[in-house]
Formats: C-alpha cells, sequence, structure tokens
C-alpha cells in the first residue's frame, strides 16, 4: 500500500513515511493510494474476534511496510491494560435507535487515546525504518483532548520530543489542568494568546519552514505530528467504526437497511474515519455531522462553500471550537477523482481568501454521503438533562451536541435505521456545564463540581480524573501566536 499527498499524487511513499513525516513537503496531507474492501467472510471473521484481534486484521490492509509482529506489538502495547476491562469501544444501547459508542474509557477520557495510544507505537518503529536514529519532534496544536491523550502517549517515549500548544482560554478547566500537570522529560505544554486555528496555523508553518527544519537537521532532529492531519492518527480510527458495525451485529440490531453514524467533530478526522470505513464495506447509510455554534462544516455541506471569515465562538463544547477543518482536505481529494490539483488551488484559496467553493458535482456527492447540522450551547444543555432523565444516562458537551443533531436529522428525514452515536468524552472533562446542564448549581473549585457531579448523578468520577485531584501544575508559559517559533526552539533547547 503506497501513501500519495493531497496535493502532490506522484509523491508516493510507504506507510512508515506517512507516519514517520506527518505531513508531505508542499504541505499536502498523506492517505493511501486505494481503500481496501472487506469481504462478509471478513466481517463473520471479525464478530468472533477481541478489539485488539480486529484492530490487528485491519490494520494489516494498510501499514504493509510493517511487519505481522510489529503490528503485534503495537496494537498489544496500546491496547491492552490501558482501557476499563480492555474495551476499548463499548456500546451502550439508548431507547430503540440510539447506540452510543463510548470512546472515552482510556487514560485522558477522551476518544483520542484510541488513536494517541498507538501513534507512539507507530512513530518509533516508523523512525527506525525512515530516520535513521534522528530524534523525532512532535508538534501539536490541540483544542483540548488531543493535546493530553498525545502527552500521555508519548511521554518519555525513546526518541521523541513533544511540543503541545493550547488556546489559552480556550479549554475547559480540566483539559487545561490535565495538560499543565503532565509527566515526562520529553514533553513540554505551551498556552498561546489565541484560539485553536492560531495554533493550528502556528504548528503548520513552523512544519513547512525550510530554515527551521535546516536547525533541526543540525541537531539530529526531525519534524513530525501527532495531529489528525497524521494517518497514524486517522488509520486507528477506522477500527472502531468496524468494530462497532460487528459488535451492533452481536447484539442482534437490525442491519439488513443499514445504519447511520453520528459524529461530533471540529477538524473532520473522526467522520472522514467513519467515511473510510463505509469505503471498506461498512453498511454506512449517511454520515451525521454534528456541528455546535461554530458551524463553519455544517454551511459547507449545505452550500459547497467553506468560509471561516465568520465570528469565532467559546462554546461549552470546546473541542470543536475550530475554523479550519484540516481533514476535510482528503476528503476533497478522493471526491475529486484524486485531483491534486484541483485541492491544491482549494487550499490556496482558502489559505489567501478564507474561503473556497467547491463544483456541483463535488457539492452532489457531499450531500449524497453527510448530512449537516448543528445546536447552541441551549440547545447542547437541555439535551444533557433530557438523556439523563429518560434514560438515566449522563453524556458530555460534545454528545450532546451529536445527539441533538441526530435527533434533528430524524425528525426532518423520518429515517428509522438504527444510529451510532460517537460519544468523544466523559462527561467528568466537561464536570461544571454537565452539572448545570442537569440543574444542579456548578459553585466552588473545579474538584467540588466533580465530587457534586458524582454525588447528582450516582455515577463514579473517571480515575484518570479523580487524580488530578494531587496532580502538581508544571507548565505555566503563555506565548503569542507569532512566539511559537520561539517556544519551539525553547523547548529544545535551541535557543
Amino acid at each position: 500500500m503506497n501513501y500519495v499527498s493531497t496535493r502532490d499524487k506522484e509523491n508516493k511513499v510507504s506507510s512508515s513515511f506517512a507516519i514517520a513525516h506527518g505531513i508531505s513537503e508542499e504541505g499536502g496531507l498523506f492517505l493511501p493510494e486505494g481503500i481496501p474492501a472487506l469481504s462478509k467472510e471478513d466481517f463473520n471473521k471479525l464478530k468472533d474476534f477481541s478489539y485488539t484481534e480486529r484492530a490487528k486484521y485491519i490494520l494489516k490492509y494498510f501499514l504493509t511496510d510493517f511487519s505481522e509482529e510489529e503490528i503485534d506489538k503495537c496494537v498489544n502495547g496500546a491496547y491492552i491494560g490501558t482501557f476499563d476491562n480492555d474495551l476499548p469501544a463499548p456500546i451502550s444501547k439508548l431507547g430503540e435507535k440510539m447506540n452510543i459508542l463510548e470512546l472515552w474509557h482510556g487514560p485522558t477520557c477522551a476518544f483520542k487515546d484510541l488513536a494517541l495510544q498507538i501513534l507512539p507505537y507507530f512513530l518509533t518503529i516508523s523512525a527506525k525504518k525512515i530516520y535513521n536514529g534522528k530524534k523525532s519532534v512532535i508538534l501539536v496544536a490541540t483544542s483540548g483532548d488531543t493535546g493530553k491523550a498525545a502527552l500521555e502517549g508519548f511521554k518519555d517515549v525513546e526518541g521523541t520530543e513533544m511540543v503541545v500548544f493550547y488556546p489559552q482560554n480556550g479549554v475547559s478547566d480540566m483539559q487545561k489542568l490535565q495538560m499543565s500537570s503532565q509527566e515526562g522529560n520529553n514533553v513540554h505544554v505551551c498556552a498561546i494568546k489565541g484560539n485553536f486555528d492560531d495554533a493550528q496555523n502556528g504548528v503548520k508553518k513552523i512544519f513547512t519552514d525550510n530554515e527551521f527544519k535546516k536547525l533541526l537537521a543540525e541537531n539530529n532532529m526531525e519534524f513530525s505530528s501527532a495531529n489528525s492531519i497524521n494517518w497514524g492518527r486517522l488509520c486507528p480510527q477506522i477500527v472502531y467504526y468496524i468494530s462497532a458495525y460487528v459488535d451492533m451485529l452481536n447484539n442482534g440490531e437490525d442491519l439488513e437497511n443499514g445504519f447511520n453514524v453520528c459524529v461530533p467533530t471540529g477538524n473532520f478526522g473522526n467522520i472522514l474515519a467513519a467515511y473510510y470505513a463505509k469505503k471498506m464495506g461498512v453498511p454506512i447509510n449517511k454520515l451525521i455531522c454534528a456541528s455546535n455554534k461554530n458551524k463553519v462544516l455544517t454551511d459547507f455541506i449545505n452550500t459547497g462553500v467553506y468560509d471561516r471569515n465568520r465570528d469565532f465562538y467559546l462554546t461549552s463544547s470546546p473541542s470543536m471550537d475550530i475554523l479550519i477543518s484540516s481533514n476535510l482536505e482528503r476528503l476533497l481529494y478522493l471526491l475529486s477523482n484524486e485531483n491534486d490539483a484541483y485541492v491544491n488551488s482549494l487550499q490556496k484559496s482558502l489559505s489567501e481568501c478564507g474561503k473556497y467553493s467547491v463544483n456541483d458535482e463535488i457539492k452532489e456527492k457531499i450531500q449524497n454521503e453527510f448530512y449537516g447540522g448543528f445546536c447552541d450551547d441551549a440547545e447542547t444543555a437541555n439535551t444533557i438533562k433530557d438523556i439523563f432523565e429518560s434514560f438515566g444516562y449522563l453524556i458530555d458537551t460534545h454528545t450532546a451536541v451529536a445527539v441533538n443533531v441526530y435527533q434533528k436529522y430524524s425528525e426532518a428525514t423520518n429515517d428509522e435505521r438504527p444510529c451510532l452515536i460517537v460519544s468523544t468524552a466523559s462527561p467528568y472533562k466537561f464536570a461544571g456545564d454537565v452539572l448545570k446542564a442537569i440543574g444542579k448549581s456548578a459553585d466552588g473549585d473545579k474538584f467540588k463540581v466533580l465530587d457534586d457531579l458524582s454525588l447528582a448523578t450516582s455515577t463514579p468520577i473517571p480515575k484518570p480524573i479523580e487524580k488530578l485531584k494531587n496532580a502538581k501544575v508544571r507548565f505555566t508559559e503563555v506565548y503569542s501566536k507569532e512566539d511559537m517559533y520561539t517556544a519551539v526552539k525553547a523547548s529544545l533547547n535551541l535557543m
């Protein structure tokens, strides 16, 4: 399986190269040259497998320059003894149609764990094949969850240094504490004065800065990425959609006419993984893209115009407070019949003008595959309350966005198919907003709020969040977005 760049399809590389470098030389994103297809026989086999066995079975199609032993090492290291009950992606059924895919049973209580626990294994193996002993410098921009999951996955991993940037006022108190208290001698955390898009743009500029890359090379270092621009992040996410499908079959769901998938997404990576699963043979009908008030993806799906020139809102679902959805570039490449020149023109327009419009053919393809919807903070809170009162089930603010948009889709279309709703974070990561949503006061410090939420709902505080009560803050640096170069140099002792 070769990998190509969205902006230069003649640039063909191995999966190890794509993972080790993270991004192509000209700024494009790597993706596999083809999409493997699974047969009915394959799915019947997978029904009897554990999650780790399913992961090994699926990843072998994409990581063809990894040996079977290397894939075993990656999967076993990532998923055995790391998640609650060794079940990374269990499903809870609510009512007749809603299947909640719980992706927050890992060490940071967010869906990013399913990719970022395995990425360090991918990267260290890839680096040995590609870098000849150079240290991998991993830059991360985060809207909250990616940062902590990446830090936890890469802490003290030999041959790596990690620098994480997050928007100073754009993450929850619990997310900020998780990152600022991170242990590990090779990790560095920096807040920036700006939003997530500022952090992401800054990281991309540093990535493609030839002078900076030369400086790293002189110090025996090489850039890589743990953001979802790295195929090593996206690939493991495909696994949990395929796994969820066979779990639903095992649970007796009638999927003869397919099912829908609803994903709360800002950067488009999570829902793109579901699209890949569909193309591999999972009978997904409609991919429901759920946005908060920063509804740039909703507007794009409905109009064919992507326009980031709009107000930016801080919401109760901060991991989705994003106006530049990087992974959309991969979808555009696929839907344009691998037209790298066309993708280049769109990305150039986005960079220079802040917007682009796709042609009618691609717009029609997008609307055939996707439904876009959004909800605001008030609707999010009402949905948390409604789900708790109706089912005794507690959801976080991002999952609530997905539930709300799924309900709107169902009402608008009368689609009676079962729906897989992706639950991306523990409600305890956003305890204050969740507690207020169910009608309780959220006064007091963040740890009292945790205790109050647990008491009010008779649910346990997840252990990774409970232990933050004794965490010591290590990182307090705040930089302007213009000083991100300085932050990286200081973190790597290159000043």
